[in-house]
């Protein structure tokens, strides 16, 4: 009797040996499955964020090949203006040169005409003359081909324009060359002189 239950008993805790470890295993399966289901998410992260940053950089290429269509658009004429304001400026001081003549006077009243018509076509097309004389020189629109002293004017502002300048809209087509007052130099020249003169003088 006493061995009947002893082997009933060892049968029972067999079977909650296996049932232990049959338990177990299903514990170790479900966090094996939890890890990989962590890897899957993420993965599916990265993967929709790769994708979110190819969206927006395909976006953003787009942006700008349309902004560069548009502004080669804008520009297309840039290069034939460039060299159509050297011409118009040439004709532009010829029609304007003074004389005697009146042959010459009746020609120069048509030239006037056709000067007009021009310079009303590069201000249709978005041409404009720099202003330059008493502005502030700005290296970004004039060229400085020398200085001068005005004692009279403010260091920097701009006394002569040796050519004329144009913008393209928002562009310089020609930056105008121009001459500018300095002062700084001017004075310690004049300082030196006045000091040189009152040496000779003593």
């Amino acid at each position: 009797m006493k061995n009947r239950y002893r082997e009933e008993e060892k049968e029972e805790m067999m079977e909650n040996q296996d049932k232990i470890e049959e338990t177990e295993n299903i514990v170790l399966e479900n966090e094996k499955q939890e890890d990989e289901l962590e890897l899957l998410r993420k993965e599916i992260k990265r993967l929709n964020n790769l994708y979110l940053r190819t969206l927006a950089d395909s976006e953003n290429y787009k942006k700008r090949i349309d902004e560069e269509k548009l502004r080669d658009r804008k520009y297309a004429a840039q290069s034939v203006l460039e060299q159509l304001v050297n011409i118009i400026d040439i004709f532009d001081k010829a029609v304007n040169v003074k004389t005697d003549d009146q042959k010459i006077n009746n020609y120069l009243i048509g030239f006037k005409m056709i000067n007009n018509n021009l310079q009303e076509l590069l201000k249709n097309e978005g041409v404009k003359k720099i202003e330059v004389i008493g502005k502030q020189f700005d290296p970004k629109l004039h060229h400085a081909m020398d200085t001068k002293y005005d004692k009279n004017k403010d260091d920097g502002i701009i006394l002569e324009e040796t050519q004329t300048g144009y913008l393209f809209k928002d562009r310089v087509l020609r930056p105008s060359i121009v001459i500018v007052n300095k002062l700084e130099e001017n004075k310690i020249k004049d300082s030196k002189k006045k000091k040189k003169n009152e040496s000779e003088e003593i």
